[in-house]
């Protein structure tokens, strides 16, 4: 994330400053030793854990892929571990992503997939439009047969607040092209994510 006057995107100095604000609001002395550093600790994070911001996540596919004839096996990429924020609460939400793709004419390295979902998590979330993104970025770029994308979180926003229930984990899919239409490839996915159908 850049500093200064970009679109109307505020600067470090403001990021510090609310951060300072809100330790007041919590009843903290935000000028007392142990916290005096935490707005600048909190701004640098904050550019870690949004970093997505600053990528496009089909461009990181763009021209990476190698061309392939018709390659008839599906490819799958399992327990990609994620920390992303949920946009309600800010809180974290804690997972792993499952991917598959069916080339038709491309095949993308496997850290670029990984990539991808790097890119997508690191934005403020819901877990439902996470997998949907992911599943699209990936058909958008590479024009495969068919994706599969299955997204298992914990969200904090649940588990330590609200209704306080740290065992719930969510599980979302998007199936587009032949994995909708193909329960064989289907239950392939399912059984390497782990899940049946």
């Amino acid at each position: 994330m850049s500093d200064g006057d970009n679109g109307g995107r505020p600067g470090r100095d403001e990021a510090e400053a609310a951060v300072r604000t809100l330790l007041a609001w919590i009843g903290e002395d935000p000028d007392r030793p142990g916290l005096k550093k935490t707005p600048a600790r909190v701004a640098s994070a904050f550019r870690d854990w949004f970093a997505g911001y600053e990528q496009d996540p089909v461009a990181l596919l763009g021209a990476s892929w190698q061309a392939v004839n018709h390659y008839e096996r599906i490819v799958t990429l399992t327990d990609i571990e994620f920390a992303s924020h949920c946009e309600h609460h800010m809180a974290p939400m804690l997972g792993r992503v499952h991917l598959a793709y069916l080339p038709d004419e491309r095949l993308a390295g496997i850290s670029k997939l990984v990539r991808v979902v790097e890119a997508c998590t690191r934005r403020l979330q819901v877990q439902e439009r996470l997998t949907a993104e992911i599943a699209r970025c990936v058909e958008t770029a590479l024009e495969p047969r068919g994706v599969a994308v299955m997204v298992e979180a914990q969200h904090l926003c649940m588990t330590t607040r609200g209704v306080n229930k740290p065992a719930v984990a969510m599980v979302t899919t998007e199936l587009l092209g032949v994995f909708r239409d193909d329960e064989r490839l289907r239950e392939e996915f399912f059984r390497a994510a782990g899940k049946s159908g």
